[in-house]
């Protein structure tokens, strides 16, 4: 049995929002050297501070500074730091309950190792050199001495000048997928020129690509069928926005293709034909490129438009 394909994926983008009264004094109190929570309902202090009281709904506004020191309430030790986390060495997640604040705050604790990290020992935090407004101006935690303080915490205004009205959040995914062993045999035959589905053994619709399964009928389909190369234009859109790292003159077509054969519309795009003559029923077959393992595009045929009838339940 063929090996079944995997390959490293990342999926990243910047996430951007604007920040509300609380979160807005949090975070800039953050560049200035304060940590700030805020009271809930019952009388609670909460740090990070939320917008709305987690039990009532009740809006939050009545900000208290808290210290920087605190006590580890649970942890856990990462021996092998990954892209973007706090520091570069092993180190503990830590949730850290500071003195005045009644629910922990999630961070980093520089530790030489699990064995110098316990529960309920002693923390402060180390600021960042450069802080921008950010979760990052506090750069991590490190072990302290002392008794936890009973201070009540100060009330605080929430006023700083120039404060942070939004961030930019750098969400990232690092993971490995693999097509499984229908999308391997389908990915496979492309890189041979051929076009590969598999038919229901119950209901003998042939699906392009493969999916391991009949959507319809739930059972498994092994009987490889291989279909094409040309099929119809099903239904199709325009465009005329540049997507990034896509070297491709607008405007242009991408279009749902039946191939011959085949009970499922795939998609690609339409080219050797201005973008405007491009239409339902419309006969085209792949164009590949030198080495390459699936095809560039697809171009018309030359044949007649098929009837609507004959692609119609593939729409």
């Amino acid at each position: 049995m063929p090996e079944v394909l995997k390959a490293p994926l990342v999926v990243e983008f910047p996430f951007t929002r604007s920040l509300g009264p609380v979160q807005s004094a949090f975070l800039t109190g953050l560049r200035e050297r304060t940590v700030l929570g805020v009271k809930t309902t019952d009388g609670k202090v909460m740090v990070p501070p939320v917008e709305y009281d987690p039990v009532t709904a009740d809006e939050l506004r009545h900000l208290v500074e808290v210290e920087p020191t605190g006590t580890v309430t649970t942890w856990a030790w990462n021996p092998e730091p990954r892209r973007g986390q706090p520091l570069d060495a092993p180190f503990a997640w830590v949730l850290v309950k500071l003195d005045g604040a009644d629910t922990g705050l999630l961070h980093a604790l520089d530790a030489p190792g699990p064995d110098a990290v316990t529960t309920g020992m002693r923390v402060r935090v180390r600021w960042a050199t450069e802080r921008t407004g950010a979760i990052t101006d506090i750069a991590c935690f490190e072990p302290c001495e002392g008794a936890a303080s009973d201070t009540e915490p100060a009330a605080h205004d929430g006023q700083f000048d120039d404060a942070v009205s939004g961030i930019v959040a750098e969400a990232r995914l690092d993971y490995v997928y693999s097509p499984g062993r229908a999308q391997t045999a389908y990915i496979n035959a492309l890189a041979d020129r051929r076009t590969v589905g598999e038919r229901c053994p119950s209901c003998r619709k042939v699906y392009v690509p493969p999916r391991g399964a009949c959507p319809t009928c739930g059972v498994a389909t092994t009987d490889r069928v291989e279909v094409g190369p040309a099929g119809t234009v099903t239904t199709f859109c325009i465009v005329n926005v540049k997507a990034k790292n896509l070297d491709i003159e607008l405007p242009y077509v991408y279009a749902h293709i039946a191939l011959d054969g085949a009970d499922l519309a795939l998609h690609g795009r339409i080219a050797g034909i201005p973008y405007d003559q491009v239409r339902m029923g419309l006969r085209v077959e792949p164009v590949w490129t030198e080495g390459g393992r699936y095809p560039d595009h697809y171009r018309p045929t030359g044949e007649p438009d098929a009837d609507y009838d004959t692609y119609k339940e593939l729409v």
